[in-house]
């Protein structure tokens, strides 16, 4: 009886530049081939409701990106405010449980796809960081550092307690509390973090290298102003470069996390790939990129921004 014909695989250097796919992005990761990827740089959402896409807990039990009774009271000037840290109710106090479980549905998928030892940069929100961390860690991820992105701006909203006091007709309170704020301070950076996928136990960072071609970092090449690399990166954007996502990162920045812990021809992941400005990066570094993004829109005009990249050091 003849053998069956051998599947042909496609070699690496054959591979698509790019693979983008619109879905959720815990079912399409898991259609990845298992240890096929070589990084993971992503931007989360950060669960603050930013956009529909950031409304990532169970309970609609108020009017999100609405009024509370107190904001009614106050004028319309505040129906935008949406919701507060502290919510309108019991339920809201499980938002940030209801986010790690959600982070948790897509880091295992995600585990699955990357290669012993490989890295992933996360991009997570300062207020709820700690439970992405989590959910990763509880997912099989290690962690390795906490980077943070210093940013070129930052607006400082913080809303003024005198002004507030006034409207409400309180002169005395008003002249008690002058100069303070209520609200944050200016976000002047945002956090990364960085894991790992442990590499087979047994063994070394270092037999690692040499079977999987991840685990090291390229200390020379991505030196900062003639010094080590260090976790605080200072980045700002193109010119022209903004204004495709609300949650847009500068090209340079993903630039060099990929430069960082990648070579040419390796495979880079971003599962919340949004305007696709890691795909760009990874194309202009000579890798290749796998995208997902729940958003179609999103996904059709990746597509169109990625293709009109050109091709860098001959890579197909």
């Amino acid at each position: 009886m003849p053998r069956p014909a051998r599947p042909q695989t496609v070699p690496e250097q054959q591979a698509p530049r790019f693979d983008l796919r619109a879905g959720d992005a815990a079912k399409e990761l898991a259609k990845l081939a298992p240890a096929s990827i070589d990084l993971v740089v992503t931007d989360i959402p950060y669960g603050i409701s930013l956009d529909e896409w950031d409304v990532l807990h169970a309970n609609t039990n108020s009017a999100l990106g609405g009024r509370s009774p107190a904001q009614v009271r106050l004028g319309a000037g505040f129906q935008r405010r949406g919701k507060p840290i502290n919510g309108w109710s019991k339920a809201d106090l499980e938002r940030p449980r209801e986010y790690q479980t959600w982070c948790q549905t897509w880091a295992v998928p995600m585990l699955a796809a990357l290669k012993p030892g490989a890295s992933a940069f996360v991009f997570a929100g300062r207020r709820l960081a700690h439970r992405a961390i989590i959910a990763l860690e509880d997912s099989g991820f290690l962690l390795r550092d906490l980077l943070a992105w210093e940013k070129p701006s930052a607006h400082f909203r913080a809303q003024s307690l005198s002004k507030l006091y006034q409207r409400r007709g309180l002169p005395k309170a008003a002249a008690q509390w002058q100069g303070w704020r209520l609200g944050n301070l200016a976000p002047r950076f945002e956090p990364i973090v960085w894991l790992f996928k442990p590499y087979i136990i047994g063994g070394t960072i270092a037999d690692n290298v040499l079977t999987h071609g991840v685990g090291a970092m390229d200390a020379d090449g991505c030196q900062q102003a003639g010094r080590a690399p260090g976790n605080l990166l200072t980045f700002d954007y193109e010119k022209g470069e903004r204004g495709l996502h609300a949650a847009q990162k500068p090209v340079g920045l993903l630039e060099y996390l990929i430069r960082l812990t990648t070579r040419p021809g390796q495979c880079v992941l971003d599962p919340f790939c949004g305007s696709g400005s890691t795909g760009v990066a990874a194309l202009r570094l000579s890798r290749r990129f796998v995208g997902v993004d729940a958003d179609r829109a999103q996904v059709r005009a990746a597509k169109k921004r990625l293709a009109a990249e050109t091709p860098a050091n001959g890579v197909p």
